[in-house]
């Protein structure tokens, strides 16, 4: 309660003693004396003052922006969509390494677009100017015959010594660097410091390289008419050993074991692919359009098959392998083992549900599993990881088979997987394997359960889960950059509300070796702009949090309540929620013209427990919607700023899709939407994604969730936008809902952009979906460019 010490009716004073609450770790009431201005006979008693941090519950009322307001927003949106460009500085070390591999030189860019080079000498721990700007510039200036700003040279490589070389523009010179004269050279044979105990993991869809010839140059084995002939190493004599291939069903793919008494060969069902076209409406030099046709493969489209043979080189006899016939995942790497007789592959069969490694006797064609993991739902294709090591018959192995994505140590022999990780949190990728030492280095998230759990830090580990090294450590997402022999390491960290440091560490501990930059954004929060809030909710479960991203106008009036718009993409391939810090981008800049604009990642995006992924499964249509809802809704709770009768969003691609089915699933609570290229029917878009979370074979759901399907339902105001020379998603997927809801007699608006591709519109585009929320969300008309 307050309590009236004094009344002063000459000066229209209020002295009361106010209880004030101030939260820390325990409430705690604390009065003082305050002396309140008023009116006579009104007075305005100020209660509940709480920490800075507490939202403002004062009355708001609707943002309602008048045109000329309006018009001024947009001005003043372009105003910061120019000067808040190149308004950070010191935020990028890329360093670029000198052939001893213990010093290196960057760029830095400072205010005015100005260009530093600096040499850091990691022995020494001294951080200096790489050269005398002014007297380079003069001397290329010279040797060229060109003038150079010494502030803003453009230097593309610099080695350091009494000649400095330097590569400028699409020529080298070598300048003294005491005199700095400077002569024109031939590209330096300058070798770069050799890099110890990196393994590089080859990329699952790369092509497997076959080889006619034996491991000994003496035989070769070819096809002719669909079939296989062994000859000598010239063509002689050759021995038709198949008899049954033809052109229409083959064999081809051919690979010899190290010893050269086996080839491993398939016989190919191959598929014509099937096409898809557009038409091309507005083509220079032309009084045509020209239609496009292209192969396209679509979910339960008919795949190529290989089935696996093993050819006896000795006899030129050959028999079946005892595995089933691969109809995904085409013509697998063999790895033979040291005793030339056993080899392995890996096999995904197609629905994503199992994933083997498989173990095959080349005598007797006899298979058994070492791997064989299998789930009710799906394995995330693209990310399955293997890394053999043959001396040891060991295989590393990445799975989400217990809950959450961790390694795995196999023994070949036996089949036994020991973990290498474990606990609530994801291994995120692998750095190298280190196969003389037994240790890994690995990126993961959400091992600090009290930070953001899509922080990416760096760990290493032994083989046998014991010895963990955590080498990153501020609460923020991290990237490192070793040094060519891993003895020290750069660590740029950062967040959406914290600009980047860059620090030097030690990898034997991470200790911090010195700092090397701590970006500069004083200009940029100088023009009036904050940077992103970052905000956490709990997802439909009640339990989950869930994190995203909130900008606010430049010009925020904590007595308005503003319309929210959602920048969704909820595709289950990733997680899209920015960590790392930028500044100025399309979110802010829309936020400008008076809305609240946020980003977040629901259940079904990946990066998180195999349950919270598995939320997508033939369920796409759900796009984590029910969360994106829940979140905006406990946002709203904490700030009254926020109107959630007023809710928008767009999305391009798999974000086009879920703006979409916002409106169509969700319209109590979803009122506006731009879809920009999405894949609204999961049938017509490409089948090697669709199929990784919809499943195989295509079911009745593909067509229940389709935005086709379901565009008689529509509510809310729409934009469609469509570039109409799409090659990722074929644009009949945008006109399919078009042609819905003309016939089910809907308002919507449809812009297709003559030439484009998979785009959100480019710049008109942009604009267009600007110009809309304004419309649909403010109540107003945008400025009309034609006047």
């Amino acid at each position: 309660m307050c309590q009236i010490t004094g009344i002063s009716e000459k000066t229209n004073t209020l002295i009361l003693l106010i209880p004030v609450i101030s939260c820390r770790n325990s409430i705690k009431i604390i009065y003082s004396n305050l002396i309140i201005m008023m009116k006579k006979y009104l007075c305005v008693l100020l209660l509940g003052l709480g920490t800075a941090g507490f939202a403002q519950k004062k009355p708001v009322t609707a943002y309602r922006p008048t045109e000329k307001e309006i018009s001024d927003a947009y001005k003043n949106m372009e105003r910061l969509d120019s000067v808040a460009k190149n308004k950070v500085y010191k935020a990028t070390v890329l360093p670029h390494w000198q052939p001893d591999g213990q010093s290196f030189w960057y760029r830095n860019i400072l205010k005015d677009s100005v260009a530093e080079y600096l040499l850091v000498d990691i022995g020494t721990q001294k951080k200096n100017k790489a050269f005398d700007h002014e007297k380079m510039a003069a001397s290329l200036g010279k040797i060229t015959g060109k003038a150079m700003n010494a502030s803003k040279l453009k230097i593309d490589e610099f080695y350091g010594g009494k000649a400095l070389v330097v590569k400028s523009g699409e020529n080298w010179y070598s300048i003294n660097a005491e005199t700095y004269e400077a002569e024109k050279i031939d590209k330096p044979g300058v070798s770069a410091p050799k890099e110890v105990g990196w393994t590089r993991q080859r990329p699952r869809w790369m092509q497997v390289r076959t080889d006619s010839f034996s491991t000994d140059k003496k035989q070769k084995a070819y096809i002719r008419s669909g079939n296989v002939y062994i000859s000598d190493a010239k063509g002689n004599k050759p021995v038709q050993v198949t008899f049954d291939g033809n052109l229409q069903k083959y064999y081809g793919e051919l690979s010899w074991s190290p010893d050269n008494r086996f080839i491993v060969v398939y016989k190919i069902s191959p598929q014509q692919d099937k096409t898809v076209g557009f038409f091309l409406t507005s083509l220079p030099n032309t009084t045509r359009g020209e239609a496009r046709i292209r192969p396209y493969s679509q979910p339960g489209d008919e795949n190529p098959t290989y089935e696996m043979f093993i050819i006896k080189t000795a006899d030129k006899s050959i028999s079946k392998v005892n595995t089933e016939i691969i109809d995904f995942f085409e013509n697998p790497v063999i790895r033979w083992r040291d005793d030339n007789r056993h080899f392995t592959f890996e096999k995904v069969d197609r629905g994503h549900q199992r994933f083997r490694v498989i173990e095959a006797d080349a005598e007797t064609g006899k298979t058994g599993d070492i791997i064989d993991e299998k789930t009710d739902t799906f394995i995330y294709e693209q990310k399955i990881y293997t890394y053999y090591i043959p001396d040891k018959k060991e295989i590393i192995w990445v799975s989400e088979k217990d809950g959450w994505r961790h390694m795995y140590l196999v023994d070949e022999l036996s089949g036994k997987a020991n973990p290498i990780t474990k606990g609530d949190w994801v291994v995120r990728g692998i750095d190298s394997v280190n196969v003389k030492s037994r240790e890994i280095w690995f990126q993961a998230s959400g091992m600090n359960p009290s930070e953001d759990p899509y922080h990416i830090h760096y760990y290493r580990i032994g083989f046998d889960g014991k010895n963990l090294v955590k080498l990153t450590h501020a609460n923020a997402t991290h990237r490192l950059t070793f040094t060519p022999d891993r003895v020290y390491y750069l660590d740029t960290y950062s967040r959406m509300d914290t600009p980047p440091v860059t620090e030097l560490r030690k990898t034997s501990d991470g200790s911090l070796v010195m700092e090397l930059e701590k970006a500069d954004i004083s200009d940029y929060l100088a023009t009036g702009l904050k940077l992103p809030e970052i905000f956490t909710a709990k997802a439909r479960d009640g339990k989950t949090d869930l994190w995203g991203i909130v900008y606010r106008p430049s010009k925020f009036d904590p007595k308005k309540k503003y319309p929210v718009i959602e920048n969704i993409y909820a595709g289950p391939q990733d997680s899209f929620v920015p960590k790392a810090f930028f500044s100025y981008g399309e979110m802010q800049s829309m936020a400008e013209l008076g809305f609240i604009v946020v980003q977040v990642d629901g259940m079904g995006t990946f990066n998180r427990s195999k349950a919270f992924h598995d939320v997508c499964w033939k369920n796409l249509a759900d796009a984590g919607l029910p969360d994106r809802i829940m979140w905006i809704k406990q946002l709203a709770d904490k700030y009254p700023q926020i109107d959630t009768a007023r809710v928008g969003l767009y999305g391009t691609s798999a974000g086009g899709q879920n703006s979409l089915g916002a409106l169509l699933f969700h319209p109590d609570f979803y009122k506006a939407a731009v879809s920009a290229c999405g894949c609204h029917d999961n049938r017509v878009d490409k089948q090697w994604w669709n199929e990784q979370w919809m499943g195989y074979p295509v079911g009745k759901h593909y067509e229940e969730q389709s935005n086709v399907t379901n565009a008689h339902k529509l509510k809310g105001d729409l934009l469609l936008i469509v570039g109409e020379a799409d090659t990722n998603v074929p644009p009949e997927s945008t006109y399919r809902v078009a042609d819905a809801l003309i016939k089910a007699n809907k308002e919507f608006e449809l812009l297709t952009i003559p030439g484009m591709g998979h785009s959100d519109g480019g710049l008109y585009g942009r604009r267009k979906k600007r110009d809309f929320f304004v419309k649909s969300l403010l109540g107003v008309k945008p400025p009309n460019r034609n006047k």
